[in-house]
């Protein structure tokens, strides 16, 4: 498994600064608040590329893939272990954005024009973005695995990206929420791909999974 730990850790860097500095260059409505000083009421925005639906087809098309993949491969190829490892850090980014957002339970911009509404209780779950995370937790693995032998594999980010974007146009979530969001998805995954050969949830998983759909 290729891991290269300063040119991961500097391209992750650098499009997380992309990041923050794309969801931050909406002209603010209101004074900008929030844990880092950027969050700040957009306009409404739920048409076209940005439109809800299509954040809803590309997250459920990422996880199908995913699964689609690990199950074809299984474990054995290295495409099927990258596969697995994504796997693994959408359920543990998942659930660390579930506990985070019950913890924290932030409203959310449809719910008021004030970004710092922390511990409101049930049904205030703003930060961080769930789908976010998800998003970033998915494509890190593979990055991490191919970026340096493809460049081009890179551009998997643009996808966390989009959805950040969209999920602040559409006001689910608060700058800041986005951010997080993108931040633990992808320190989830790049700990899930350095930490074994074997991926978590393949390792309990019957062996015809293990070996794979393709080589069954």
């Amino acid at each position: 498994m290729s891991y290269m730990p300063t040119c991961s850790a500097r391209s992750q860097a650098l499009l997380f600064a992309l990041v923050l500095a794309f969801i931050a260059a909406a002209p603010p409505t209101l004074a900008a608040g929030g844990p880092i000083g950027i969050d700040h009421p957009v306009p409404l925005d739920d048409s076209g590329i940005w439109a809800r639906r299509n954040q809803k087809i590309l997250l459920g098309a990422m996880l199908v893939g995913e699964t689609g993949i690990a199950l074809w491969e299984g474990g054995d190829s290295r495409l099927g272990r990258v596969a697995w490892q994504s796997i693994d850090a959408t359920a543990i980014g998942g659930i660390a954005a579930t506990i985070l957002k019950r913890g924290f339970s932030r409203s959310r911009p449809d719910q008021t024009t004030d970004p710092n509404k922390w511990f409101q209780g049930s049904g205030n779950e703003s930060f961080p973005s769930g789908e976010v995370t998800l998003t970033s937790a998915i494509v890190t693995p593979f990055v991490l695995e191919y970026g340096t032998d493809h460049p081009a594999v890179y551009l998997l980010e643009l996808l966390p990206l989009y959805d950040a974007i969209g999920r602040v146009k559409v006001h689910g979530h608060w700058q800041s929420d986005v951010v997080a969001g993108f931040a633990l998805g992808t320190a989830t995954g790049m700990l899930l791909h350095r930490r074994s050969k074997t991926p978590l949830i393949l390792s309990v998983m019957p062996n015809s999974i293990y070996v794979g759909i393709k080589f069954h």
